[in-house]
């Protein structure tokens, strides 16, 4: 076979892809609707969290903006300019594309009053429980099962302490309201971009990865991430993976503070959710890159080393910087596998004892087909693909081909646990993240026509339905 032959079969491959997982998407709307008489799936347009509701706003404008911005100047901006610019344009341009979607709903129902309602971090009435910091953490658990006195709303009951202190520690700081919270969630949400472009430039070098930028700013997964949580936990995940980088490729001067700071976050993001322990799967593709080696040449090892050994160097550091988290946690009161028990007796109390897992075992992976886009879905197809043969550790495409990898096997173990059933656009979000880069896999000169893909995909759903987040 030619390589243009080659080339091609692999184009209508991508194109397969795509159409397959539009198809999912459907079957799973067409088949919601019709199992949802007697609302036993428990959401209003499944498989989404979402009213049918064809609507505009004051962001409409804003978000066509900038998606034509994107896909007719980024690419070529992504190709040329210098690397910390295109970080900065990155996060601002993820930031502009979020807020505009999350406008489209308005100021008060698409971004102040996200946080506000009634099972969220920043509603007025649970940020007050916590005016007693140590009693309200120690006793935690007392509230965490639906019949006890004052149990917590969903939300926080189920997460870890870590989500809804952060919501109380911006309310100390004077930024009370959900509208402060919103724009915390945003900033730092939108940041998740550069995260990801910083650690896989540092496990598979600049090339692969400045065409990725596009990608990460530009997908559908920006419709949850503003407003949510969890786009600031998808965030905290990101910096963590990419700090963890840093430190294994020896990219960094001091690669023991770099690990240390990873273990940090990804100990502080698996006190956010308790879904987040999936997250040493990506930790050891991040691992597995390093070891291999850069396309560059590998990471900077010492004399007489290696980058086996100087992956397995920073792997106590990891471990030194996540035990303070859990050792101030655990000394407060809040014992972490007994919350996690009480959420899964919790979960099967309400909601998530009721929905089908036979709807939503298939359903949730078309809702995160929808959520990375179909740019992503192609991509992944190709990351596949790409993560197996033997000796492909020092070609670019590897690093983003193992994480997109590492990122599906946690979606898929998440799926088969039965405790996602449903929501999964949101609670997804830090793992559905590390997917949106696969797509610079494709062919460069069909980037422009997948990033419009990417948008339109955004902007429908934006458009036709009232999302929970």
């Amino acid at each position: 076979m030619s390589a243009r032959t080659a080339h091609a079969t692999g184009r209508r491959w991508d194109l397969l892809a795509a159409v397959l997982a539009a198809a999912a998407i459907a079957a799973a709307v067409v088949v919601g609707r019709a199992v949802n008489g007697d609302d036993i799936l428990h959401v209003r347009f499944p498989p989404l969290s979402a009213a049918w509701e064809p609507h505009y706003g004051p962001g409409t404008p804003a978000a066509v903006a900038v998606a034509v911005a994107v896909v007719a100047y980024g690419p070529g901006l992504a190709d040329r300019l210098p690397w910390r610019r295109l970080l900065l344009a990155a996060w601002a341009a993820a930031v502009a594309w979020i807020w505009s979607l999350a406008l489209v709903d308005g100021w008060q129902d698409g971004v102040a009053g996200q946080l506000t309602g009634t099972n969220e971090y920043a509603r007025p009435e649970t940020v007050a429980r916590f005016a007693d910091l140590g009693h309200a953490v120690r006793t935690f658990t007392d509230h965490i099962l639906i019949q006890t006195p004052d149990n917590w709303p969903a939300h926080i009951a189920g997460h870890p302490p870590a989500a809804v202190l952060t919501f109380v520690g911006l309310d100390r700081a004077g930024l009370d309201g959900g509208a402060w919270a919103a724009v915390f969630c945003i900033a730092v949400g939108g940041s998740a971009a550069v995260a990801v472009l910083v650690a896989l430039r540092a496990l598979g070098g600049e090339e692969r990865t400045r065409r990725a930028a596009p990608f990460l700013v530009l997908g559908p997964w920006a419709v949850w991430a503003g407003v949510s949580a969890d786009g600031y936990f998808a965030a905290v995940a990101a910096w963590g993976l990419a700090l963890l980088a840093l430190a294994a490729t020896r990219t960094v001067r001091r690669p023991a503070v770099a690990a240390a700071g990873a273990g940090l976050l990804l100990g502080w993001a698996v006190y956010l959710s308790y879904g987040l322990t999936l997250l040493v799967l990506p930790m050891a593709a991040v691992l597995w890159c390093a070891a291999r080696g850069a396309p560059g040449g590998g990471p900077r090892g010492e004399p007489g080393g290696g980058p086996r050994v100087a992956v397995l160097r920073v792997v106590p550091w990891v471990v030194l910087g996540a035990l303070p988290v859990a050792v101030v946690f655990t000394a407060a009161g809040f014992w972490w596998w007994e919350g996690y028990t009480l959420l899964h007796e919790r979960y099967y109390q309400g909601f998530g004892g009721e929905r089908p897992y036979s709807y939503w075992v298939w359903a949730n992976l078309a809702v995160a087909a929808l959520s990375a886009g179909l740019a992503a879905v192609a991509g992944t197809r190709r990351a596949v693909r790409t993560a197996w043969p033997r000796g492909a550790g020092r070609s670019s495409a590897y690093a983003p081909a193992v994480m997109a990898v590492a990122a599906l096997a946690c979606l898929v173990a998440a799926d088969l646990s039965g405790l996602s059933k449903a929501e999964t656009e949101r609670i997804w979000l830090p793992f559905t993240l590390w997917l949106l880069p696969a797509a610079a896999l494709l062919p460069a000169r069909d980037h422009r026509a997948w990033l419009a893909a990417q948008a339109g995909v955004a902007l429908v759903v934006n458009h036709l339905l009232i999302t929970s987040w």
